[in-house]
């Protein structure tokens, strides 16, 4: 494993931060120090399932899925001309965040370009605002009075007086913010960048940008981040170069490690056992999720465990905020995976709604219901074939055929090709061979989620094939 230690100067001297988490109305949200109250039927886990448009909502006390709250209808839904002028439901339903009073859990659709806040005692959309272009993740502020979302198709961060539905501020930072998370103390917010090399703290008072940390180009740019409980990490974690995460020091705004995760790098998480502190980082292609050790001193963590997904393409993390458990949405099965922080192994896996993205643990003091929930996206069938790659030695992927209503979806993800080449993706029966699309492998010779719509299983296919196009 490539570590990569680099020291950046901050340009000024950070307040101190607070060492512990602030307890709100008798409840703590993860992921939190040690000491913080046991699971209970009260909390939810919750899902953002980008394909069929919806919010699984699960009881981690039981590792049931309840049902799921629908903002649209599923991807390509023939029905509902999803793709048509008269369209008026949501689209990529993506990004999760929390009030620290778990009453409200705010849910971002990239495509539609909406944030909607549901009350998580009732599953009831209370109010929808409409952003910027193609907002990602956010979170209510400290005091619950605000909610901040990263509009990543622009370079703006939206402050939202959410009850009465309007935008009152726009922060602009570097080209593609991707996430806003609040220190413990509700007095920052640290802001990622997709499609920059930076990572700004902001002044949540005053709004305005007061440190901004150039992230060293190995590990370009980010498109999850999170804070440790105590205060002094933000972990980034990077998708699209292939291979590494950032640890940030919220201290002193250097960035202590670069690290060689793995391809498809995507969420991280924090917990604490046996007074160790750990961090969680999910590895897309991988289908892993790793395990470090952080460091006491400011160095480098340690890798200590490789956690082996049931399912592909582990997403969204969040623990418990016991620290018992952690759970990781599969987003190529259609699943979240239980994890047991002692023992670092899988203990459950549990169906969910269709291609699951972020996954935030909500910590409730009262008990919540099954009123607007539905059934939308759970229970359709899903399957994951191994690519016939033929013409490139050593190149492999993997396909994820998923049925959504009246069509299926094809995708394909490749990696070991020669750079910037066209590929054409077939589906076979036998000797029948028909033509999906045409992809092209980028710099890095990958074919990062290509898609197709197809009708795969009524037509009894049964392998995918990808060979260099001719012509």
């Amino acid at each position: 494993m490539l570590t990569i230690v680099v020291i950046l100067a901050a340009a000024c001297a950070p307040r101190p931060l607070a060492t512990r988490q602030r307890p709100v109305v008798g409840v703590t949200q993860a992921p939190a120090l040690p000491g913080a109250q046991p699971i209970s039927v009260n909390d939810r886990v919750y899902t953002a399932d980008q394909d069929s448009n919806t919010v699984s909502v699960i009881n981690p006390k039981t590792d049931t899925v309840l049902g799921t709250i629908a903002l649209g209808k599923p991807r390509m839904d023939v029905d509902a001309d999803i793709l048509g002028a008269m369209y008026d439901g949501e689209i990529d339903v993506h990004g999760l965040g929390f009030s620290r009073d778990g009453r409200y859990l705010d849910v971002v659709d990239v495509t539609t370009n909406a944030v909607h806040v549901i009350d998580t005692a009732t599953n009831a959309v209370v109010h929808t605002i409409y952003l910027d272009r193609a907002p990602h993740e956010g979170f209510f502020s400290a005091d619950g009075n605000e909610l901040w979302v990263a509009e990543r198709g622009v370079d703006t961060v939206a402050v939202i007086d959410w009850r009465h539905d309007r935008v009152i501020a726009r922060i602009h930072s570097e080209d593609g913010p991707s996430k806003v998370v609040f220190s413990p103390d509700g007095r920052r917010a640290y802001v990622n960048h997709l499609r920059a090399e930076a990572f700004d703290v902001i002044d949540v008072p005053s709004r305005k940008i007061i440190q901004h940390v150039t992230v060293p180009n190995v590990a370009g740019g980010s498109s999850d981040e999170a804070i440790s409980p105590d205060g002094k990490e933000i972990w980034l974690g990077m998708p699209d170069n292939g291979y590494t995460t950032a640890v940030v020091n919220a201290q002193t705004y250097k960035v202590e490690a670069v690290l060689n995760t793995g391809p498809r790098t995507n969420h991280p998480n924090f917990v604490t056992v046996d007074g160790v502190n750990y961090a969680y980082m999910t590895v897309g292609d991988l289908g892993q999720t790793l395990v470090y050790r952080r460091s006491t001193t400011g160095g480098p963590p340690t890798l200590v465990n490789r956690i082996q997904s049931h399912g592909l393409g582990p997403h969204g993390i969040w623990p418990s905020p016991d620290n018992t458990r952690m759970y990781v949405a599969l987003q190529y099965s259609d699943a979240v995976d239980v994890i047991d922080t002692r023992s670092m192994k899988v203990i459950d896996t549990l169906r969910i709604g269709q291609s699951p993205m972020a996954l935030v643990y909500v910590a409730r003091t009262s008990p919540g219901s099954t009123a607007h929930l539905g059934k939308q996206g759970l229970g359709m069938r899903i399957e994951n074939h191994p690519i016939e790659v033929q013409g490139v030695p050593g190149a492999a992927g993997n396909a994820q055929i998923r049925a959504l209503p009246g069509v299926d979806e094809v995708v394909i993800d490749v990696r070991g090709l020669p750079a910037n080449r066209a590929f054409t993706v077939y589906a076979t029966r036998g000797n029948n061979a028909t033509a999906l699309l045409t992809a092209h492998s980028n710099e890095m010779g990958v074919i990062p989620e290509a898609l197709a719509f197809v009708s795969f299983f009524a037509n009894h296919y049964d392998k995918i094939v990808l060979r260099p196009s001719t012509g």
